[in-house]
């Protein structure tokens, strides 16, 4: 965890995967047709950020496709306008997040494998590998045992050195409950920013 006399680096998405493009816009906006702005919604590669694209005129997108949103090789997308909530996207945009979240994981296996074998406590009680659903105390103690023993290699042998029955799915629940901003703790997602009183 980052000592709190240090301003956290600022972490922006590089590229995004379509979840739904809307080219009347969200509809569950009211204004008439003619002020609507077409939008995609997506979410991040690396800190899995909802957010609301608007795209360049007349482009079209593929379901799930992985697309350029940094400052970077744009060939679609204009601009990003906000960082939205999960209770925002329509209900075929939370569909297909299931599918690149689980997409995601998969391409960026090593990621996430190297959180089983460099994770830290987050607190004096309580160690990050705790936070994964479905890991206890005997789970995490089991886990930090073998990865002394040698580092894991895949999630296939975390599966095998450890009998977690699925560390693949176990990633995928604990990033649905930081993109829904269900806990107070964030090892694979961009936390929300603060709100001001």
């Amino acid at each position: 965890m980052m000592p709190d006399n240090r301003e956290p680096l600022r972490k922006f998405e590089d590229f995004a995967y379509v979840l739904e493009h809307l080219p009347y816009g969200h509809p569950r906006d009211t204004r008439p047709l003619y002020r609507r702005e077409p939008i995609v919604q997506a979410v991040g590669e690396d800190f899995f950020t909802l957010l609301e694209l608007i795209p360049y005129p007349g482009v079209t997108f593929q379901r799930r496709e992985k697309i350029a949103i940094g400052k970077w090789g744009r060939e679609k997308i204009d601009h990003v306008k906000r960082r939205i909530e999960y209770e925002e996207l329509t209900q075929n945009a939370k569909d297909e997040l299931q599918i690149v979240v689980e997409e995601i994981v998969t391409k960026n296996e090593a990621r996430f494998v190297s959180f089983f074998n460099n994770s830290g406590p987050v607190t004096t009680r309580m160690h990050s590998l705790e936070l994964l659903p479905g890991i206890g105390k005997k789970a995490m103690w089991q886990i930090l045992e073998e990865r002394k023993k040698g580092p894991f290699a895949s999630l296939e042998q975390i599966q095998a050195r450890t009998h977690i029955s699925d560390p693949k799915k176990i990633l995928v629940k604990r990033i649905f409950v930081e993109i829904r901003n269900e806990d107070k703790y964030y090892i694979f997602c961009k936390p929300p920013a603060k709100k001001e009183f």
